[in-house]
């Protein structure tokens, strides 16, 4: 599987001053408690369940509280960066936890995610 599709790095430059990790995201809101989390990880997409519904940003909360559990960071080190009105998101992940080295950080990334969606 191609990870590099939906989880990608972008070293510290001028502009940011921290290293950024980039997640793609398929949600689904309004899911019942038991299937909030990540429900799958693919080459395209991480999908994602929230019981939240997809009004007032309520998902959006949601979502970032699903990946800061998921990731085992801050929510402040989360932001959507993309898609706030739709079921596609990008999230950027900052903080000390992006460490310099991109493959170390991609690799933890994906075992948080795959265990998280129950993928081996």
């Amino acid at each position: 599987m191609s990870f590099n599709k939906v989880v990608w790095y972008v070293a510290a430059t001028k502009k940011s001053a921290q290293p950024t990790l980039f997640i793609h995201c398929s949600v689904k809101p309004g899911a019942s408690k038991s299937r909030e989390g990540v429900t799958s990880v693919s080459e395209d997409t991480v999908e994602i369940c929230v019981s939240a519904q997809a009004r007032e940003g309520e998902a959006n909360k949601a979502v970032v509280k699903v990946l800061s559990e998921v990731l085992k960071l801050p929510k402040s080190d989360l932001q959507i960066t993309q898609g706030h009105k739709s079921r596609n998101k990008t999230i950027a992940a900052v903080g000390s936890w992006v460490g310099a080295d991109e493959e170390a950080c991609l690799k933890t990334v994906r075992e948080y995610l795959e265990e998280a969606a129950g993928d081996d």
